[in-house]
């Protein structure tokens, strides 16, 4: 893996970066897309660069909307039989035959998780980026989940469910932040950054 930390290494204190999740399915019609888009815009400008699983989509809009502005527009791609592939808006592209390796640098240069709408592979990365939160295993860096039309079912289920049952606390549910404009995202990312360096001036992003 050596090969691909260093080419994270080079984004280091001047380009924090922000990990954006999201389906590969989203048109380049829909809403999805067009909100990453705009944040990958936004993020850009604020001096974050953008991450993300570098195939289409959710992912496609959020590294064009970086490179619109200029921001470094990273993908980290997978090798699948079907969907996956190249979006041709990162600017540098790092290929992985393993999800475990690839969810490694998703987590180990963020200092945000962006969520937007998306199948089994952003559920699957929302759930362990907030365990890794809630087990202390990375840093107290902001999980934004962008859309409450997609995303309140799921957060009702976790309110009236899982918490009824006692397999969550309660604080867990602080674990992320719920919104629905590129504002929003943008100063959540901002905050949490500026957080992270009052904790830990001139520290990088791993916990």
């Amino acid at each position: 893996m050596a090969e691909f930390v260093e080419g994270f290494e080079t984004l280091g204190p001047i380009w924090p970066a922000v990990s954006v999740f999201g389906g590969a399915r989203a048109a380049r019609d829909s809403e999805t897309y067009r909100i990453g888009r705009e944040i990958g815009n936004c993020l850009g400008r604020e001096g974050f660069a953008v991450i993300t699983g570098g195939g289409p989509g959710a992912m496609e809009a959020a590294n064009r909307g970086a490179r619109e502005v200029d921001a470094p527009s990273i993908g980290l791609n997978i090798k699948l039989p079907f969907e996956q592939h190249d979006n041709g808006y990162a600017d540098t592209v790092l290929n992985f035959d393993y999800f475990f390796a690839r969810k490694v640098m998703f987590v180990k240069y963020a200092c945000a998780f962006v969520m937007l709408p998306g199948g089994f592979g952003t559920l699957d990365e929302m759930f362990e980026c907030l365990t890794l939160k809630q087990t202390g295993k990375c840093r107290d860096i902001p999980v934004i989940l962008v859309g409450s039309d997609y995303w309140s079912g799921l957060v009702q289920w976790l309110e009236t469910r899982v918490l009824d049952m006692g397999l969550i606390a309660k604080k867990d549910l602080k674990l992320f932040s719920l919104v629905d404009s590129c504002e929003e995202v943008c100063q959540l990312v901002k905050d949490g950054w500026q957080r992270m360096q009052q904790e830990s001036p001139g520290g990088g992003v791993e916990g």
